[in-house]
């Protein structure tokens, strides 16, 4: 199978080497879904928003799911690839430095961010994580020793998402090298104001 591009917005920011935030829309969604929120953190960054190349029934996903919260992990790992690929020739092509990507992904977003994380440790220079889920069950991953910051947003009463499997996730990001601040929100799958106050504080801290 060979890789495919993605239907992405690219818009620049003013200054000069700025980092580029990296949108990954959720599950039915589309690259214009995140643009209010990223909004919220200044005007200080470019923003490469990308649209997933699966579809199930219908609905944008950036890869296949056997069932509710079982992934394809095969197919996971190849668009995980395909994505950092078609990233890495944006950046040549628009001009920005791959090496300072912050991606901001929610739910099926968070978790092919996540999957690069573990895929590619030092491909990201951040990620934000809302509603994510352990990408890969099998994928050997060693500590990188960077502690590039991770902000991960669950939600209490989220009922994809077991509360275990959560702190299993956060432990393996942790072991792998990475910094993660980790919020448990009093919400369920849908994200509330709190999230993006806590999102936007910790990307001040982190990235300004």
């Amino acid at each position: 199978m060979e890789f495919q591009p993605l239907k992405y917005i690219y818009i620049p920011s003013d200054t000069p080497d700025a980092y580029t935030l990296l949108l990954l829309h959720g599950t039915g969604g589309n690259e214009n879904d995140l643009l209010p929120i990223a909004g919220n953190f200044g005007d200080d960054f470019n923003i490469l928003s990308l649209r997933g190349n699966i579809t199930e029934h219908g609905m944008p996903r950036f890869f296949k799911r056997l069932g509710m919260g079982v992934f394809d992990e095969q197919d996971l790992s190849f668009r995980t690839d395909e994505m950092v690929s078609f990233i890495k020739e944006t950046a040549e092509e628009k001009g920005f430095n791959s090496n300072k990507i912050i991606a901001l992904g929610y739910s099926n977003g968070a978790n092919i961010a996540g999957a690069a994380l573990l895929k590619y440790p030092g491909f990201l220079a951040g990620a934000l994580l809302f509603r994510p889920m352990q990408p890969f069950k099998e994928l050997v991953v060693s500590a990188n020793g960077r502690q590039t910051p991770v902000f991960f947003s669950s939600g209490k009463f989220d009922a994809t998402v077991q509360p275990k499997d959560t702190q299993n996730y956060v432990k393996l990001l942790q072991a792998s090298g990475y910094n993660v601040a980790f919020q448990d929100m009093e919400a369920g799958h849908n994200l509330i104001k709190e999230d993006i106050e806590l999102a936007v504080s910790w990307y001040a801290e982190n990235f300004r």
